[in-house]
């Protein structure tokens, strides 16, 4: 059995940052995850006024209630999703202007119903190109609070961001969700925030959350569940293997930890323990069919094990992964298609029949980082295997092909 220590949670660091850069007090991030997106994330809290004091295992942040320290800033956001989100509605709190910018890649994903949830809350936000799409400029003065409706079908992040930013309000939020995606990630925003003094509750499908703002404190950040998809599912593909990860168990907050329940269903053998999850190949795969709405940015991991199944593997309701960093169900189809499998895609579903897939291929990765280290696990089973952009892990582990690479060659 190998044990693998996966980095960081992505979302957790996140959501962890915005927290602490609106706390009262120093906060303390131990063990948060060093990518580009959360380093970029680091950086804009820095360009944004906030003290933030990294080493190498714990971040240190002080936290400011009334907003950003300065009264201008320019902050780019790289190419995370997070930081192009939470960064703006925090901005929002304070008092000043300034200017949010992203990647390319970054600019063409969506932000309108956030931009449109910000202004109906009386924030001055313009967007400088394409409306709804980033760049954009917040002209802050407070946000006093109120009642909202917000469709967060397209990505559960917008309903994130605007939760956090409630106990900053003057009289707090009440926001009513008609769609949601990924439900799981909301979860993980209303125990953080909780964890940080917040007072939120949900009645009926309306979150109501006070003026309480937050309390600084010493935070532990734990493994990444999505990361982790990628070893889970070469154990669970290759006969005599498994793998151990310590820190994710039954109290995980994270939703994706489900996809080994997915690998389960397939034949693998599951153990969820207090502290760690263990995934043991049993030499069998099966189809099936499987709903991933709440644990979508797995579906590339079993897309790139699928053609192993015994029977079809079909994936639905996971239409929100066409806005991610590329259309990910078209990504996926096209690059099991170039391996020679058969694949069949909806709107919001993806079907992949067995077949052995052949190489050698070069992925077309799209620059994202999620279709490398998916197509790595398909790499286990055919030789050839290469990527136009390897390097596009650095977004959340950028230390990626050299842990796999060890991982695979250890017995």
């Amino acid at each position: 059995m190998t044990v693998i220590d996966i980095p960081g949670s992505k979302s957790v660091t996140a959501r962890a940052l915005f927290l602490a850069a609106a706390a009262e007090g120093v906060t303390t991030l131990l063990r948060p995850l060093v990518s580009d997106d959360t380093e970029g994330f680091a950086e804009g809290l820095g360009a944004l006024g906030y003290g933030v004091r990294r080493e190498a295992d714990a971040w240190h942040i002080e936290g400011r209630p009334a907003g950003p320290g300065v009264e201008t800033a320019d902050v780019y956001c790289r190419d995370g999703a997070t930081t192009a989100r939470f960064l703006p509605t925090l901005a929002a709190a304070g008092h000043g202007t300034y200017r949010f910018d992203a990647s390319a890649q970054m600019r063409r994903r969506p932000l309108g119903p956030l931009s449109t949830a910000l202004r109906e809350l009386g924030v001055d936000l313009r967007h400088g190109e394409k409306d709804g799409h980033h760049p954009l400029d917040v002209h802050a003065a407070g946000v006093k609070g109120g009642a909202l409706t917000l469709d967060a079908g397209q990505s559960s992040q917008y309903l994130t961001a605007l939760l956090m930013l409630g106990p900053l309000t003057a009289e707090g939020l009440d926001i009513t969700v008609t769609d949601l995606v990924s439900e799981p990630y909301v979860e993980i925003t209303l125990a953080m925030m909780r964890a940080f003094g917040a007072e939120v509750r949900l009645d009926g499908r309306t979150y109501r959350v006070a003026p309480t703002g937050y309390t600084a404190r010493t935070y532990g950040i734990e493994p990444d569940a999505s990361t982790a998809s990628y070893f889970f599912a070469a154990a669970a593909l290759e006969p005599g293997r498994s793998v151990t990860v310590p820190g994710l168990g039954t109290g995980a907050l994270q939703g994706d930890l489900a996809f080994v329940d997915v690998l389960r269903r397939m034949g693998a053998d599951v153990e969820i323990g207090d502290t760690a999850t263990t995934v043991r190949s049993t030499g069998t795969l099966r189809g099936l069919t499987v709903n991933m709405r709440d644990i979508s940015d797995t579906m590339p991991t079993l897309a790139a094990i699928a053609p192993f199944a015994d029977g079809p593997v079909r994936i639905e309701d996971v239409a929100n992964t066409r806005v991610k960093e590329c259309d990910r169900l078209d990504a996926c189809a096209e690059n099991l298609r170039r391996l020679g499998i058969t694949v069949h895609t909806g709107p919001d579903w993806i079907e992949i029949h067995p077949g052995t897939p052949t190489g050698p291929v070069e992925i077309a990765t799209h620059g994202d980082h999620r279709i490398v280290m998916s197509f790595a696990v398909t790499g286990l089973r055919t030789p050839g295997i290469t990527f136009d952009d390897p390097g596009c892990v650095k977004k959340t582990f950028p230390d990626f092909h050299r842990v796999f690479d060890t991982f695979t060659r250890t017995p």
